[in-house]
């Protein structure tokens, strides 16, 4: 069968959130084995999935959540129990599923489910032991699924209960017909069925097989004959009989239906009786109608389209400024109002699209409950992971770019940070660790932290590494706070372990992951106290679109510096400055403060420029290095768009890209940590 591409996408990207949804419940559920809403939840999840991929014709996937359906259909009746070993079973399952949807998106069909994943899930149905597998160190990304929606020919969408009720009619038609004449006689005694009437209901209409077209008696012996709809019946909120066969015949084939109705047909129900589904939605007409209420206020929209709207507003924000700079060089105080009310309304429309672009960093968050776990069961450590700021907002790129950052740092924690049980009790500590995971706003930027109460970094084994690596001189390594030793772990290569962790160790891909931040305009700093605990902060900007930053002038032409390394500037007399070891400082409040004149770095023919006798410093921080950077003159704070470095450019040590200015002419970003790099450590 064809697999329509508008219904596929619909199912891909509303089933999405029931699978994340169930990577988050199953890693739950080991810890709350009786929770019996918790295992109605997951039994639905796999349901509900199956019966969309049922609907597309998806075999492989139908055949992997009908087996997971089943076993937690006896969890929930209590005739198989949670255990850690039945977890390494059924949590592969929500990796196959995961392939099979990467697969469906890439357009390709998915793969026949591995038969030993059958087996073992087959093996428990029937009460057999679970089969121990080494769960997976690396937890696949969770996508996540839901049911697709069908629209009758008269443009009214059935409700979740209706499409649940009719695949089961599909899969059981038997156990349709006794759930039809009770609810049948309910409806003839009331009209309506109650909350719990309709649970019980939906609980007889859960059949056991799985979809793989329409019998010929199935479809005449699930749906009764259909009376004239009446007035009353076309001004309610239930699909009328005609609509309900219309449906069929969307599902199954226009004339295939009433075809095998003419066959062999079937003895009209009483007057008063409804189609199933429209009992269904009686029960539960109150539900649909605020469900129908929330859909009614989204739109789907494709984030290509999103991604334009911020582009369009990047360069309104680059009109505004340079409008803003001509109206404060006319002084007209009307120009000024209006200008100013320009700013307004652009602040605002910046802001309106910005938040269209936001995502919860739940979407980053909810993969970690897995890693810990399987990371937890190879290594044979017991630990909890704290989620909180869950539903913090944050750009949907920053949101993807933090998504391998933040799992490498999660699995140092777990990997090199915990300790093993016995020796955490030896060290008066209670047997099971515990990792935080942290996001708050913080102004106009993200603060993420990772922290856990394992053994901490020891700073004396990192002096002694770093001069081992030759990373720095045995002098050097004994000048350096301990705060300054805990970040040569993010020198390239570095490690404090002789025997490097197939899962991760402190310090291997570390200067990945500071790179990468890097790259996202945010900073990393780590602190650490031996025998209670390791911390890591990640400070980022809300958007990567438009950075506010501080405009400088060397000589003739101008730069900006991202705000968020700025710490502070002053007017500095710089025959008060000193020379150490040849480089220039300068004392502020008792610490000798590193100054470079950058026009000397990044002005043409200008190495050996001979410093003014006043100039401004703008103070900078990167990591936890402090410097100056001697500017000839500060424009001000400007929120510039970023724009892209030519072919020639791209990749530069120290510029991060470039803008336009508020007069018209062209200004670089700059990168303060690869300038750092480039020009500050050859001295």
């Amino acid at each position: 069968m064809a697999v329509d591409d508008e219904l596929l996408q619909d199912f891909l990207v509303e089933a999405s959130e029931i699978l994340e949804k169930l990577n988050e419940q199953l890693v739950e559920l080991e810890q709350r084995p009786n929770d019996k809403e918790l295992l109605n939840a997951i039994f639905r999840g796999f349901h509900t999935i199956k019966g969309g991929a049922g609907f597309l014709n998806i075999e492989p996937m139908v055949t992997v959540c009908h087996r997971s359906e089943d076993l937690f259909n006896l969890m929930r009746n209590g005739e198989r129990h949670v255990s850690a070993e039945l977890m390494d079973v059924v949590l592969p399952v929500l990796d196959v599923v995961n392939d099979q949807f990467d697969k469906l998106r890439a357009g390709d069909t998915p793969d026949p489910v591995d038969a030993d994943l059958i087996a073992r899930l087959e093996a428990i149905i029937k009460g057999g032991a679970p089969v121990a597998v080494a769960p997976s160190v690396v937890a696949a990304p969770v996508q996540i699924p839901v049911k697709p929606k069908a629209t009758n020919p008269g443009g009214m969408d059935i409700t979740d209960e209706e499409f649940e009720t009719l695949l089961n009619a599909i899969d059981n038609p038997n156990a349709v017909q006794a759930a039809q004449s009770k609810a049948n006689s309910t409806a003839e005694a009331s009209g309506d069925i109650s909350d719990d009437e309709f649970d019980a209901l939906m609980d007889q209409l859960h059949g056991k097989g799985k979809f793989a077209g329409v019998p010929a008696a199935a479809a005449t012996a699930a749906t009764p004959a259909a009376p004239a709809a009446t007035p009353a019946a076309a001004e309610s909120e239930n699909i009328t009989d005609d609509e309900f066969e219309n449906l069929l015949d969307n599902l199954h084939g226009k004339g295939q239906f009433k075809a095998e109705v003419a066959s062999k047909p079937a003895t009209p129900p009483p007057a008063a009786a409804k189609p199933v589904a429209a009992v269904a939605a009686t029960a539960a007409v109150d539900k649909d109608k605020e469900k129908a209420a929330a859909a009614d206020t989204t739109v789907r929209v494709d984030t290509k389209r999103l991604d334009d709207i911020m582009n369009m507003v990047g360069e309104l924000v680059l009109v505004r400024n340079r409008i803003d700079r001509l109206g404060a060089s006319i002084n007209n105080e009307e120009m000024l109002k209006a200008v100013a009310n320009l700013d307004l309304v652009t602040t605002d429309l910046q802001m309106a699209v910005m938040k269209t672009r936001m995502q919860p960093i739940k979407k980053v968050f909810g993969r970690f409950p897995r890693v810990v776990r399987d990371l937890a069961r190879t290594l044979k450590k017991e630990i909890r992971l704290e989620m909180i700021g869950e539903d913090t907002d944050l750009d949907k790129n920053l949101v993807e770019a933090l998504a391998d950052p933040l799992v490498h740092l999660v699995r140092n924690s777990v990997d090199h940070g915990i300790e093993m049980p016995d020796e955490r009790e030896k060290a008066g500590k209670p047997r099971e660790g515990t990792v935080v995971l942290t996001a708050a706003q913080e102004g106009d930027h993200i603060l993420l932290t990772i922290e856990d109460d394992g053994r901490g970094i020891d700073a004396q084994i990192i002096r002694r590494k770093a001069v081992e690596k030759n990373v720095m001189d045995a002098d050097m390594a004994a000048r350096i706070s301990d705060k300054e030793a805990f970040h040569i772990i993010f020198a390239p290569g570095f490690s404090t372990k002789d025997q490097i962790s197939d899962i991760s160790g402190r310090g291997v891909g570390m200067d990945v992951v500071k790179t990468r931040i890097a790259q996202l305009n945010g900073s990393v700093d780590i602190d650490s106290t031996l025998g209670k605990g390791t911390k890591l902060t990640i400070k980022l900007p809300l958007t990567l679109a438009i950075m506010p930053t501080l405009m400088v002038q060397l000589e003739k032409q101008q730069f900006a510096l991202p705000l968020v390394n700025v710490n502070e500037i002053f007017d500095l007399d710089l025959t008060k400055t000193n020379v150490v070891d040849g480089q220039l400082v300068v004392m502020v409040r008792g610490h000798a403060l590193p100054i470079y004149y950058l026009r000397r770095w990044l002005i043409k023919g200008n190495m050996a420029a001979l410093l003014p006798k006043q100039g401004h410093v703008v103070v900078i921080q990167s990591g936890t290095q402090k410097v100056g950077f001697l500017v000839d003159a500060l424009i001000g704070q400007e929120e510039v768009v970023i724009k892209p470095l030519g072919a020639m450019l791209h990749g530069t040590d120290g510029l991060a890209g470039a803008t336009i200015t508020g007069d018209g002419g062209i200004a670089v970003i700059l990168d303060v940590p690869g300038l750092m790099r480039r020009y500050a450590a050859r001295r």
